[in-house]
């Protein structure tokens, strides 16, 4: 009698936790880092543009997701992405992107099987370490002197195949769209999701820094280009890179939203509905809120 009273007890214990476990699991926890002030009001407004999407996410997923934002650069504590599904560094990159002095402490969650995306100048490594690691983890980096960062009006070419067009409307966006990226070669394991044809003044460089033009960029004229990628990693993680959100108005753009959007879901494991992420579109208040600089004034 008092051995089956122990067993009862026991497995009750068992299928509460193990309940407990389930329910924790359903959560998924998306880790943003906004990297420092930039460019000026509009335009590289880190801080601003990964709270739009933390609270657009919110506003789609609900109690689906935990969400995480640091402001002002790399955050400073021990283990800043436990049990992140998903990181996504919206940050300045090159030279001085943060990642370069912490590939050690990503590449232990990349290993778990977190996933990562990176957005606009965070897609921009130096050659060596750096950049091998975007391309095992996102499939490619801009490279200078290979890629170009030209703004340009892109008319989307949407893989509709993919989770993350769920729902997209077709959209024009000018915006800093960089391309001609490193990918891996040959392209492994790289799927196209936002292709677009620049036209040949972005294609000149005269828009771009450094300087054009760029022999092979040039003679490339016509060639559409990959803007948006995704992998699937082998470690089970995935994997995306985002060449715009220069522009932090661009945001108020259906189409872009949704698909940045879209794709920081898809990068936490998470199944995109047929229509995709439906938020509301935000107003001119809440794109100009919680930017880093003053907004100027209308000129009369």
């Amino acid at each position: 009698m008092n051995i089956n009273f122990i067993l009862c007890s026991f497995i009750v214990t068992i299928s509460f936790f193990s309940h407990n476990l389930v329910h924790a699991n359903d959560v998924t926890k998306i880790v943003f880092v906004a990297g420092n002030r930039s460019h000026g009001w509009g335009a590289h407004e880190f801080n601003a543009g990964c709270m739009l999407m933390e609270s657009h996410l919110k506003e789609a997923l609900g109690e689906k997701v935990e969400t995480v934002v640091y402001k002002n650069g790399w955050p400073k504590n021990q283990d800043p992405f436990v049990d992140a599904d998903a990181i996504v560094l919206f940050m300045d990159g090159g030279g001085g992107h943060p990642i370069n002095r912490n590939l050690e402490q990503v590449k232990k969650e990349i290993d778990r099987g977190c996933g990562l995306m990176c957005m606009h100048y965070a897609v921009e490594v130096p050659v060596g370490n750096s950049g091998k690691a975007l391309q095992n983890w996102i499939g490619g980096y801009y490279e200078t002197g290979w890629s170009i960062n030209p703004h340009w009006i892109a008319e989307s070419k949407l893989n509709r195949k993919h989770p993350i067009t769920f729902g997209v409307e077709d959209f024009k966006v000018k915006d800093e769209w960089y391309f001609n990226m490193r990918f891996r070669q040959g392209k492994e394991g790289v799927t196209s999701v936002l292709d677009a044809v620049p036209d040949d003044n972005a294609r000149s460089g005269r828009s771009s820094w450094p300087r054009g033009p760029k022999k092979h960029i040039v003679e490339a004229s016509g060639r559409a280009e990959t803007l948006c990628w995704s992998v699937e990693r082998n470690d089970g993680g995935r994997g995306v890179g985002f060449t715009g959100a220069h522009f932090h108005y661009n945001f108020g753009n259906d189409g872009f939203r949704k698909l940045v959007l879209n794709a920081v879901a898809w990068t936490a494991g998470l199944e995109i509905p047929k229509n995709g992420l439906v938020t509301h579109r935000p107003d001119e208040v809440e794109l100009d809120a919680n930017q880093d600089f003053k907004k100027p004034e209308k000129k009369k």
